[in-house]
């Protein structure tokens, strides 16, 4: 055993430690987003408190009582498909670019299915045509991106292990 050098003492810690702060510049840029979030803020419940209130309320109830478990089951069905019991980290490249085109297709459903078209139409005076083909050029890009990233990752790891040297015991 050791001598009086091995006696290990205690670390005393600060139980979160150093609060991080930045650079100045830092901190002026974080102070500018809160006040523009804030002055966001206050023009945006302006007008009706009440159903903006009730808009993320309903959102965030929506979000996590029905949007969440279909996150969960389309993972979990993901990677039984894919077989992904030794290789976890494959579904990262189809979660991605699905959750990328689903955010979008949130976003621009009304657009994308045609709906509101005439009124994008005499609200901007553009066409409301051509965004589920630009939508599906957009998905099919960032799937095939993906894919292109998965391959360089595999390629990557096959030469990397050929390059190691066997372990001789």
């Amino acid at each position: 055993m050791g001598g009086p050098d091995d006696v290990r003492r205690p670390v005393m810690r600060i139980p979160f430690g150093r609060p991080p702060l930045g650079s100045p510049l830092q901190i002026l840029l974080l102070a500018c987003s809160f006040a523009l979030a804030a002055y966001a803020g206050v023009r945006l419940l302006a007008d009706d408190w009440f159903g903006v209130a009730l808009w993320f309320v309903g959102a965030a109830l929506v979000h996590d009582l029905v949007l969440v478990p279909l996150y969960a089951g389309a993972d979990r069905a993901l990677a039984g498909a894919l077989g992904a019991v030794g290789r976890r980290t494959w579904t990262v490249y189809v979660r991605v670019p699905a959750m990328l085109s689903g955010l979008l297709l949130l976003v621009w459903f009304p657009l994308i299915s045609g709906q509101v078209a005439d009124h994008y139409r005499s609200a901007t005076g553009l066409s409301g045509d051509g965004f589920l083909s630009r939508w599906l050029l957009v998905t099919a890009v960032l799937f095939g991106g993906s894919a292109v990233m998965l391959l360089l990752r595999s390629l990557r790891l096959r030469s990397a292990t050929k390059e190691r040297p066997p372990v001789v015991h």
